[in-house]
């Protein structure tokens, strides 16, 4: 099957990552990712204190013995979360594979090299790449413009993102963005990189801890379906269309600030939305890869499908177009 270094490093089968998202990184669907090779992860603040995630890392070593990993993202608050508290809770329950996003995380690495946990850091530009990089991380996620989620400001797509990434990354490079099928994972291949990173395609699964009514409007819905909010204000994200990303659209367009979107954003509808299935009550984040979803399959008939059709482009149709 398609195994490269990424494999190596981070203990996993195959090069195919369920990267954490918030209030969808769950046991369920962590342990389903990890049961079918490859590399899960909770999402350390989908649980509302440290000790809840200790006892969702306990849940999910119930459903799988296989490795998997904890996402920590970083982001500035005027309120943080105890992001020590959580970086030492991931550290004492034994996991060995953190995702950092958001923030430099610098300040957590000492502790999570002593404690031999790898790390591997999520980030939107090769200037970032470089400095985790530096810094010392075990492997690199880079994020293409298409990413759902906040894809950074300077608005570069994966074909040419991620080979500019692997000329100055040494380590194991994931791309992030656009990533659903076996032809996704060629491509990100042949561009540089060594595995690809899925968010988008993994909420389309029967595992996804979300309503079906989100589940079938991704299938539904086209690569044209997706709204990118913040832009005035510098903080980009792409979120699924609806009625009230369009709104937050038009007020922030119309030179509306943030406090006049804050209702329509919070995070507490965006996760009523997923548990009600109420497509409109809130933003939620979705990908223009939800173009290319036509499906609600099991992850591990998603998995495998991936790795087999990978590995027949790889010695099929591409071996054939090279003449002899």
């Amino acid at each position: 099957m398609v195994h490269t270094k990424f494999c190596d490093v981070f203990g996993v089968d195959y090069p195919i990552v369920q990267g954490g998202m918030q209030w969808v990184g769950c046991a369920e669907l962590t342990a389903a990712v990890a049961n079918a090779g490859g590399l899960g992860f909770l999402t350390a603040l989908t649980q509302p204190t440290p000790e809840a995630l200790v006892a969702e890392i306990d849940r999910c070593r119930e459903l799988t013995d296989k490795p998997f990993g904890v996402n920590l993202t970083i982001l500035p608050a005027i309120n943080p979360p105890p992001y020590a508290e959580y970086r030492d809770a991931i550290i004492e329950s034994g996991v060995r594979i953190v995702e950092t996003a958001g923030a430099n995380p610098a300040e957590h690495l000492p502790a999570f090299r002593e404690a031999g946990v790898k790390v591997l850091h999520k980030c939107t530009s090769v200037r970032h790449a470089v400095k985790a990089q530096e810094l010392g991380v075990d492997g690199i996620s880079i994020d293409g413009f298409e990413c759902a989620g906040h894809p950074g400001e300077d608005d570069i797509g994966g074909l040419v993102l991620i080979p500019a990434a692997a000329e100055r990354i040494s380590v194991p490079l994931i791309a992030s963005g656009g990533f659903a099928d076996a032809r996704g994972l060629v491509a990100a291949l042949a561009l540089g990189a060594d595995g690809i990173n899925m968010g988008t395609r993994f909420l389309a699964t029967r595992e996804a801890p979300v309503h079906d009514n989100v589940k079938r409007r991704l299938v539904e819905a086209t690569e044209l379906d997706t709204e990118l909010i913040f832009r005035p204000l510098r903080n980009t994200a792409r979120v699924a269309r609806n009625d009230v990303s369009r709104k937050v659209v038009r007020i922030l367009d119309e030179g509306g600030q943030f406090e006049d979107v804050r209702e329509l954003v919070a995070g507490v509808r965006g996760r009523e939305v997923l548990s009600t299935g109420n497509l409109d009550d809130g933003v939620w984040t979705a990908g223009v890869v939800q173009g290319l979803i036509h499906d609600i399959p099991t992850v591990a008939e998603l998995i495998d499908r991936i790795v087999i059709g990978a590995k027949g482009l790889i010695e099929g149709k591409l071996s054939e177009v090279i003449r002899k």
